[in-house]
């Protein structure tokens, strides 16, 4: 069924075992010196490890000045070269091509990270930066140029097989490339020929410095999804004018820092979603083409190659929540396949704050060396209360140590909150891990015991060396006068289709849970109103997938009001006051103002004497990644 995944394809003399790529993704793993790490080589390791054919790094800057991240690798001078050297040593150990992709951020970076400010061609800032970027004179272009090729040269030495040069996401090579950027009236402005030929020059000067016998790729946004910038057509006229300077493939992409949508998109967008631009520019294109873009499925990833769109598959996310898809794939272990949710919180989210990435799903990502196999000598019987994330994680971790496991959740599902999270629109995938965890459980003997509300006699009967309360959070009730009235819901009961709803329906509390509740209740073609008190809606969320539920409460017409504050629940009516002054007909009142820990039959249970470990919401209300983690570590742990 994976053919078309699983043949090989031979690039510059170099063959690769299947289809499968990762592409570059900023880890903030390496030195600040751009030096390499052990947290660098056994994260990319592992991918090598997980039967991935292309690896392509993140990339590394051509010189200290071009660095958008602290903490990204480099290859701006020899001294650099050592440690990469070792580090590919390790890639090749399992048959795994490994590419460095080399980029100049441009002006898509601050003097705070990059210690000067941003260079660009002309002197617009970017829109997620407040620095002036100084626009580069022909002397600085042609340096610039150089270090291109002094890096790719430096790459080559410390034994990749190739690099790619990144021409997309509106870094300096886009940003000279594109209109929207570029305002130059030299000859690296203007017309097409005069926009392409930093470009043109840098891999001139690449092959100059590495030869014809060293791959050399190119990245390129599709389609820049911005006005005044290249659209798919600009895309596919360049493409003939860099083949012929010597490239090796192009690796599709979309957007720049303002369309950061289409640069990572999230849960909200289609799996696949510029599999197309791939087709198009593969029309013009002679040589290998790489596709990209939401593909957390190895199935996709072999239909879209069964349909002629692209050569290459890049399963990014994918390969953060669980590096061995390929092997998993090719032994038909789909139920074995940790699926990326495109839920951004581990990775999006902390690279926005300049810290490693994590991944919410996957707890080892980033500390695959820290995390070795444990097998314990002296088993302890285990109790784990409660199905959640958190719960299920500390399990399987406490089972795959050897302790003796037995799951309790007294509702009909497992997933607790998270599988809540789930019904939403564009949050279905959350499904996945919830089963991929039921099925690892299921792989180590351990029971899970659904409808069965765990109380004191169950326990003494059990007599469990250490219990596990992962019992979750319950709604909290706010002050509201009115708020015991019969058609005042939670978020929570509308969720799990414990009670239906009118037709005219108050959302109080526009934090993340209450936006998509009535993103939920609009998209079923209800009348709603979100009411909160602050100033703006879904703060408590990442920037790309609030940018999407955002767009979904427009589309689907909820009336949103912020700095308002509820006075008030009627018969019929919800009184509020504030930038709203009015009473909003209301069938039903949908109550989403936050959740409280559910934790007082663990304490009873420690007043019994038993060793009882909390965790989850039942210690602290927090997000999925961090009962998730700490759930897997305890499970180490005991």
């Amino acid at each position: 069924m994976l053919d078309n995944l699983f043949s090989t394809l031979t690039i510059k003399g170099k063959t690769l075992k299947n289809r499968c790529v990762v592409p570059p993704m900023v880890t903030n793993y390496c030195n600040a010196d751009g030096t390499a790490t052990e947290k660098f080589a056994a994260y990319h390791e592992a991918k090598a490890k997980g039967g991935f054919a292309m690896i392509i790094t993140e990339d590394f800057a051509v010189t200290p000045g071009g660095k958008g991240f602290t903490n990204l690798p480099g290859l701006w001078n020899d001294g650099q070269i050592p440690g990469f050297a070792e580090f590919t040593k390790r890639i090749h150990k399992y048959g795994a091509l490994i590419i460095a992709q080399i980029y100049h951020c441009g002006r898509q970076t601050s003097k705070a990270v990059c210690g000067q400010a941003p260079w660009a061609p002309s002197a617009i800032p970017c829109p997620f930066s407040s620095d002036m970027p100084h626009e580069m004179t022909i002397d600085e272009i042609k340096l610039t140029v150089s270090q291109y090729g002094d890096c790719a040269r430096r790459a080559k030495e410390a034994g990749f097989d190739g690099i790619e040069i990144h021409g997309g996401h509106g870094y300096l090579i886009a940003q000279f490339m594109s209109p929207y950027s570029n305002k130059r009236t030299d000859i690296y402005g203007g017309a097409l020929q005069n926009r392409i030929r930093f470009a043109l020059e840098i891999i001139a000067d690449i092959r100059a410095k590495c030869g014809d016998d060293f791959i050399v790729g190119y990245r390129i946004s599709g389609d820049e999804y911005v006005t005044g910038g290249r659209t798919i057509e600009d895309t596919k006229t360049i493409i003939p004018y860099i083949e012929a300077e010597g490239i090796d493939y192009v690796h599709v992409t979309a957007g720049v820092y303002r369309t950061f949508d289409a640069v990572i998109p999230s849960q909200y967008c289609r799996h696949g979603w510029i599999a197309d631009l791939a087709a198009e520019v593969k029309k013009v294109s002679k040589v290998p083409v790489i596709t990209v873009g939401r593909v957390n499925d190895p199935r996709i990833a072999n239909t879209i190659l069964a349909s002629g769109k692209a050569d290459l598959v890049s399963m990014g996310r994918q390969s953060l929540s669980d590096p061995e898809t390929p092997n998993k794939a090719k032994e038909g272990r789909f139920d074995d396949i940790c699926t990326c949710i495109g839920c951004h919180h581990g990775c999006i989210g902390n690279l926005m704050l300049n810290k490693p990435i994590k991944c919410i799903l996957n707890p080892t990502l980033g500390m695959e060396s820290e995390y070795p196999d444990i097998k314990i000598e002296n088993p302890k019987n285990v109790m784990v209360i409660g199905a959640g994330p958190g719960g299920l994680a500390a399990a399987v971790s406490a089972a795959s140590c050897g302790h003796k496991v037995k799951v309790y959740e007294k509702n009909r599902w497992a997933g607790g909150q998270f599988r809540l999270g789930a019904v939403p629109a564009g949050k279905g995938e959350i499904i996945n891990f919830i089963n991929w965890q039921l099925n690892e459980l299921n792989k180590l003997g351990v029971p899970v015991a659904l409808n069965t509300e765990v109380m004191l006699d169950l326990v003494k009967a059990e007599n469990p060396d250490i219990i596990i309360a992962a019992t979750g959070a319950e709604p909290i009730i706010p002050r509201i006068p009115g708020a015991d009235k019969a058609n005042v819901v939670t978020a929570h009961s509308v969720l799990s289709g414990a009670v239906n709803t009118g037709n005219r329906i108050v959302v109080i509390g526009g934090g993340c849970v209450g936006a998509e509740t009535a993103n939920h209740l609009a998209a079923h073609l209800k009348s709603v109103t979100l009411v909160e008190m602050l100033d703006n809606i879904a703060m408590d969320e990442i920037i790309v997938p609030r940018w999407g539920l955002l767009e979904e409460l427009s589309e689907n017409k909820v009336r949103i009001c912020t700095g308002t504050t509820v006075k008030e629940i009627m018969d019929g009516a919800v009184k509020v006051s504030g930038a709203v002054n009015e009473e909003i007909p209301a069938d039903t009142v949908v109550l989403a103002v936050g959740a409280e820990s559910v934790n007082g039959f663990a304490n009873a249970l420690k007043e019994e004497g038993y060793n009882v470990r909390i965790i989850g919401d039942a210690l602290k209300v927090g997000l999925a990644g961090e009962a998730v983690s700490r759930g897997f570590e305890l499970g180490r742990e005991l």
